[in-house]
């Protein structure tokens, strides 16, 4: 699964809104919807995302990361 779907799906999963997200992660709300629309992002933005998730990168399923491309 890419990384654009399946963040969006983690984040629908957990009943985060995209600004609630946003928010935490302080990220601006287009560049969250960028992000599940497939482009590209950085490193320090993904480690953002998965810190305001409260995942854990090393783990598989649902408390873990998302995958890479």
């Amino acid at each position: 699964m890419p990384v654009d779907s399946s963040l969006k799906a983690l984040r629908e999963r957990l009943m985060i809104s995209r600004s609630e997200l946003a928010r935490r992660a302080s990220l601006s709300i287009m560049t969250l919807e960028r992000i599940e629309n497939g482009k590209p992002c950085r490193l320090d933005t993904k480690r953002k995302i998965v810190k305001a998730l409260g995942v854990n990168p090393w783990l598989k399923g649902e408390r873990g990361s998302f995958p890479e491309r």
